[in-house]
């Protein structure tokens, strides 16, 4: 008989695989890894969900992963720009493409017809010459193809082309119109061939396990994983969760004890744990979700308590000084708030270095 997991003991096992129970001693590149990737549709997020994983964490340490190119950053899980490790962007951009085609698809509708194999020849060789922007990819479509919409095709491009976002000298990395590179160009190292998404199933379940076939599917984007997930179950354990739905495991993956306690924490928007499942009540109430998931498929930034969402916060700066304004979903203990105001005294440190006073509200 399968064991039952509480939903307090799934919490513990997420924050477990997601670094959030302490900070660790870790490369980011090799955090990025264990993390699964990190949703990075705006640059800054990632930098403050590794500073909140990561002991004495720098901004510089980051920048110097980007450099190095052991971190890259391209259209991955659910079609959105994400940053990935080196290593995971090459294995696992192929079993995404299905995902990427489909969507692509769906967005467009009777706004694809143009040729996609001519213009993805066309894109590949405009991108392999240097370094571009989609700006001025789309300038060059018209020129070549003035009867097709250029949006339409650019999106088409960046949906089948393995692109990468080039950095540059900028605080965060990567400026608002970013350059792109051909991934195997920039990281002189071909993309795997191999569309099997099995590897990638066990990365999700090292970073976000226990987890249903909903919950994967949700994370990925990829549909019809039933198969995938019975050829896997031999090397796998199952669960039930208190809902008696399957939840799938790696037989050595932590699963602490429930009762250990875990630390108050900063979540940037859209950080990994807010995204990781179906069912997102092991980490976020279901009377607090749309106060963190707005309708214009944002993720807004939050903090836990007892490792679950408690509330939001922002940061406004003016001038020289930097204040954290928090908003609390639920009634704050004193206690919890003097650990609030210690740890976001951190965060605004490191999110506003250049400010000379910072403040709690």
């Amino acid at each position: 008989m399968e064991h039952t997991l509480s939903k307090r003991a799934l919490n513990r096992a997420t924050l477990a695989r997601q670094m959030l129970l302490a900070r660790e001693k870790a490369k980011p590149a090799a955090v990025v890894e264990r993390l699964a990737g990190m949703q990075a549709q705006v640059p800054k997020p990632p930098f403050i969900g590794l500073w909140t994983r990561i002991e004495n964490l720098k901004r510089d340490d980051v920048k110097r992963a980007v450099d190095k190119r052991e971190l890259v950053r391209g259209t991955m899980m659910r079609a959105t720009l994400h940053l990935m490790s080196r290593r995971d962007y090459i294995a696992f951009r192929a079993p995404l493409q299905p995902m990427l085609a489909k969507g692509m698809s769906a967005v467009l509708r009777g706004r694809a017809d143009f040729d996609l194999d001519t213009v993805l020849r066309d894109a590949r060789k405009f991108f392999d010459h240097q370094p571009r922007t989609f700006d001025e990819l789309r300038k060059h479509l018209i020129q070549l193809h003035p009867n097709f919409d250029e949006r339409a095709m650019g999106y088409g491009i960046r949906m089948h082309l393995p692109l990468l976002m080039v950095p540059d000298e900028s605080t965060w990395s990567w400026p608002a119109n970013s350059k792109f590179a051909i991934a195997e160009s920039w990281l002189d190292e071909p993309i795997a061939a191999d569309q099997k998404p099995h590897a990638l199933v066990l990365r999700y379940l090292a970073a976000l396990g226990p987890a249903s076939i909903a919950d994967f599917q949700n994370w990925s984007g990829l549909a019809s994983m039933r198969s995938v997930f019975d050829e896997l179950r031999p090397k796998l354990v199952t669960f039930r969760d208190e809902r008696k739905r399957e939840l799938f495991d790696l037989p050595k993956a932590p699963r602490p004890d429930e009762s250990i306690d875990a630390p108050i924490r900063f979540l940037p928007e859209y950080d990994n744990i807010l995204l990781g499942h179906d069912d997102r009540s092991r980490i976020v109430a279901d009377e607090h979700r749309k106060r963190i998931f707005t309708p214009n498929l944002r993720i807004l930034s939050s903090f836990l308590v007892d490792g679950v969402v408690a509330g939001g916060w922002s940061i406004e700066r003016k001038k020289k000084s930097a204040t954290l304004k928090l908003e609390p979903f639920v009634k704050i203990a004193k206690k919890v708030r003097g650990q609030l105001e210690e740890e976001g005294e951190a965060l605004l440190r490191f999110c506003e270095p250049e400010a000379e006073t910072f403040a709690i509200a």
